[in-house]
């Protein structure tokens, strides 16, 4: 260690399993080395040790008093209780809401005792409730308030426009294209609380739609108007005494939408949706389960949840509504473990007849189970075994579901073996495959095939699910996908554009972005719709102007055919998401922490893309809204220690890995000095340009506390 080799070190003391012995040869100029190298290292090591290395360099790191990076490393294990206890064991209260701001960006909420200083400000902190006033000041500080109208982001004007033929002419109002628009519009307005179709007139341009069209027009409005509680439901209110069901039943979405990741005294989703979870229409139930789902998500609420077990054994609940409940649970709980809700889920899960189990809506039953375990690894091995009991084609699916979710983004190599044999297998059902294409086989040889093909998309997923944590591992996907869809079945190719969206969420690689082009204009329609969907999402959120051009030029290919049109339009409208403010990749501060919320509301959107003609082009488009709980802004805002912003000069530049470099290496490279709040995309670092403050956290990212420098002098 004297002698500035501590990643020999440390790879001595791996090798013998002592990792313990290192505390006592860590000094002061060494530990940020060692941790650095430590952490580093977690993705490449097998199970048991890489949560040792984490454990090991967070005592260093409360060795050293360094709080903020302990808390990052307990957030990464997900072991609440530690969370706690580092967060009280620091005494400075500007670090502690340091930590709070670290804790609201990750949507974990501690119940702090009356005996904490500063309470209220640390617990407001924690609950997000000024996420909304720091967004809107960036907004303002952009020069970006101006609404956007959803022609602004399609640029009609651009296009070349051929003479139209008939009816089909362009001056036709279709109910496909004003849901488009809905959807486009709360994207791209998300969040900023202005708009110009429903705020001025809404009741105009919610009745322009049909009825499944006017829930999800009516829920646009919470993307609108999202975290901000107080202001945003007033204005939701009136429409939750329309006399159409499906607006109703939006407007309680919209209040969970607004709700999402904010939380509340007062609890104000739950008092409003508490008493329609049971009503008797199954429409008014799906909007307040899902508004409920969203609302809470992540926090593991026990009465929200009490109110929704019940849901999946009532015998009026339709499928369906069976189907989201679970996911809501799944959601509420994500990476809890919660035994009331496993033990639900599994028990609706036993009663169901084969036929309920062929119905689309039950994949969302194991995908509850399966967030409910989200990143617990070994842990779920009890739920997989009480999985054996199910019939053939679902149980196969159910397994593999829960399982992939249990080792999300852990690079687990074993795994992603155990996916791709999934998906290499069966190939002697090759003449069934053929005709599989033709719509009008029999319906007994479907039957057959439902076995192994239902498993094999999610399979696919699973590959990107698991790989999305590390570059080198993502990057290999990417190769494997490739394979898969020159080999693969049709089935296998439909899923591949969503498991390539998933590797690289708002991040729109070239090498990537090219692929899904070549697939959004494939001859199956299926393949196409999870191609374009998939452009959105890899740059949702970037403004990035050569994925705009890609997308125009689509329109205008799809110009006649509706549902690929569709897809295209809510493309759009997820690259100019936030108008360019917000993103929806589950990984922060510095890509090292996964948020499993984002994480379970990306899989949520995917999963229901499996089956893209019954459920998002069919009657339950509003499953795009569970993409909402990934939405965050991707900024930076710099506050003084009594928070108030304070804007300094950041360099802002791609990040570079200096694991192991002697000295002190530059950590960015190719930098711009602005002054904040500025946005960071995909990969880029920032620092302080001048001396004059400290950060409180070495991650400069999201809200960020700066303390004057003692030694400074102006």
């Amino acid at each position: 260690m004297e002698h500035n080799a501590e990643a020999e070190a440390c790879d001595l003391l791996m090798e013998i399993e002592h990792l313990d012995i290192l505390e006592k040869y860590v000094d002061e100029n060494s530990f940020p080395r060692v941790c650095l190298y430590l952490s580093s290292c977690v993705a490449y090591v097998p199970d048991p040790e890489n949560t040792n290395l984490q454990k090991t360099a967070m005592r260093i790191f409360r060795k050293f008093n360094r709080y903020p990076e302990a808390l990052r490393l307990a957030m990464m294990l997900n072991d609440i209780r530690m969370v706690e206890e580092i967060f009280l064991l620091c005494k400075d209260i500007a670090i502690q809401k340091q930590m709070a701001f670290m804790l609201g960006r990750q949507q974990i909420f501690l119940e702090l005792g009356e005996n904490v200083d500063d309470e209220d400000d640390l617990l407001e902190i924690m609950s997000n409730s000024q996420l909304n006033n720091h967004f809107l000041s960036l907004g303002r500080e952009l020069d970006i308030m101006e609404a956007k109208t959803p022609d602004d982001i399609y640029k009609t004007h651009l296009e070349s426009n051929r003479p139209s033929y008939g009816p089909s002419g362009s001056q036709v109002d279709s109910a496909r294209h004003n849901l488009a628009s809905s959807f486009v519009n709360g994207f791209v307005n998300a969040a900023f609380g202005q708009d110009k179709l429903l705020m001025q007139d809404g009741n105009k341009w919610l009745h322009k739609n049909k009825e499944h069209g006017m829930l999800s027009a009516t829920a646009s409005l919470g993307l609108i108007l999202l975290w901000d509680v107080d202001g945003g439901l007033t204005q939701i209110d009136k429409y939750l005494y329309s006399a159409e069901d499906y607006i109703k039943s939006g407007s309680l979405l919209a209040c969970g939408i607004v709700n999402c990741g904010v939380r509340n005294d007062c609890d104000p989703a739950l008092a409003l949706l508490s008493d329609y979870v049971l009503h008797t229409s199954n429409i008014m139930r799906i909007g307040a389960i899902v508004g409920l789902g969203l609302a809470y998500v992540g926090s593991n609420k026990e009465e929200v949840l009490s109110l929704l077990l019940p849901v999946m054994a009532d015998p009026k609940s339709n499928i369906e509504v069976i189907g989201m409940a679970a996911l809501a649970c799944g959601l509420i709980g994500v990476g809890s473990c919660n035994a009331d809700v496993t033990s639900t889920i599994l028990q609706t899960l036993m009663e169901k007849t084969p036929k309920d189990l062929k119905d689309t809506y039950a994949r969302f039953l194991p995908l509850g189970l399966g967030l409910c375990y989200l990143g617990k690894q070994e842990s779920v091995d009890a739920i997989i075994a009480a999985l054996e009991v199910i019939p053939e084609p679902f149980k196969s699916m159910a397994t593999t579901m829960v399982d992939m979710c249990a080792y999300a983004g852990t690079g687990n190599v074993l795994k992603i073996q155990h996916l791709l044999h999934v998906c290499s297998e069966h190939h002697e059902h090759s003449d069934k495959e053929e005709k599989k294409d033709d719509k009008k086989e029999d319906k007994d040889k479907e039957k057959i095939n439902v076995d192994l093909s239902s498993q094999q998309a999610v399979a696919v997923l699973g590959i990107a699910l698991i790989a999305m944590g590390e570059d080198i591992g993502a990057d290999m996907a990417f190769r494997m996908f490739g394979y898969l869809l020159r080999y693969g079945e049709p089935v296998i190719r439909r899923a591949v554009p969503l498991a390539l969206g998933l590797i690289s969420v708002s991040n729109p690689k070239i090498n990537i972005l090219e692929t899904l082009s070549k697939f959004s204009h494939d001859s199956d329609p299926e393949v196409a719709h999870n191609a374009i969907f998939a452009m959105g999402v890899v740059g949702a959120g970037t403004n990035n102007a050569r994925l705009a051009a890609m997308l125009r030029q689509l329109a205008q290919y799809h110009a006649k055919d509706p549902n690929n049109l569709f897809m295209v339009r809510i493309a759009q409208g997820l690259a100019h998401l936030g108008k360019g403010t917000l993103t929806l990749c589950p990984y922060h501060s510095d890509r090292q922490l996964m948020n499993p919320v984002a994480v379970g509301g990306l899989l949520a959107a995917l999963i229901a893309f499996l089956d893209v003609k019954n459920i998002i082009l069919g009657k339950s488009h509003y499953m795009l809204y569970f993409l909402v709980p990934a939405m965050q802004p991707r900024m930076l805002v710099t506050f003084d220690e009594s928070l108030r912003p304070l804007p300094v000069p950041v360099r802002v530049g791609q990040a570079v890995d200096v694991v192991g470099q002697a000295g002190k290496p530059k950590t960015i490279t190719g930098f711009q000095t602005h002054t904040t709040p500025v946005l960071l995309a995909h990969g880029e670092r920032a620092e302080l340009a001048g001396d004059e403050y400290i950060p409180l956290t070495p991650i400069i990212e999201g809200f960020v506390i700066l303390r004057k420098n003692p030694d400074f002098d102006g």
